[in-house]
């Protein structure tokens, strides 16, 4: 059987961009079960409650829901449980070293195959205010106005 290529979406946390300014990414690896593998395969999961945690030098994924395999038996997963990140002791050094400096937290964007592989994109971000939030609101409505008056302005049509 050939190998997978390219990239399949599984999940995505668009509300992480909407509740916090991301600064950086990357991408790691997760250790999952054979059914959580399963489950994913058919798109099924919830990043929407997840966040990261270092603890003793190793990456922790917790909150994300990954939906127990509908034809799995008693070796079934637990449909919260934490999951361990492979990301390379540099990375998480210096995620860990951010975290403490700065007080920003680490959240997962999206989660995708990669040839294959289970993948997770995780970014560290600074939580945004209310203010900071009717403000992003705001200058993309401006933007989207300015694109359709000069989308008009160029068809030759009237404001």
């Amino acid at each position: 059987m050939a190998r997978e290529q390219g990239q399949k979406m599984v999940a995505q946390n668009k509300k992480a961009r909407h509740d916090y300014h991301i600064e950086d990414t990357f991408e790691a690896g997760l250790v999952l079960q054979g059914t959580e593998v399963k489950s994913l395969r058919q798109g099924r999961a919830s990043l929407v409650d997840g966040f990261v945690d270092i603890d003793r030098g190793e990456a922790w994924l917790h909150g994300v829901h990954i939906p127990e395999y509908s034809q799995g038996t008693w070796t079934n997963h637990s449909a919260r449980r934490k999951r361990k990140l492979l990301l390379n002791r540099v990375e998480i050094d210096k995620i860990e070293r951010r975290v403490n400096e700065k007080g920003l937290t680490v959240v997962p964007l999206s989660l995708y195959f990669k040839d294959g592989r289970a993948k997770v994109e995780i970014a560290l971000a600074k939580g945004k205010k209310t203010w900071d939030k009717r403000h992003s609101i705001a200058e993309r409505t401006a933007n989207r106005e300015k694109e359709q008056a000069l989308g008009r302005h160029l068809k030759g049509m009237k404001e």
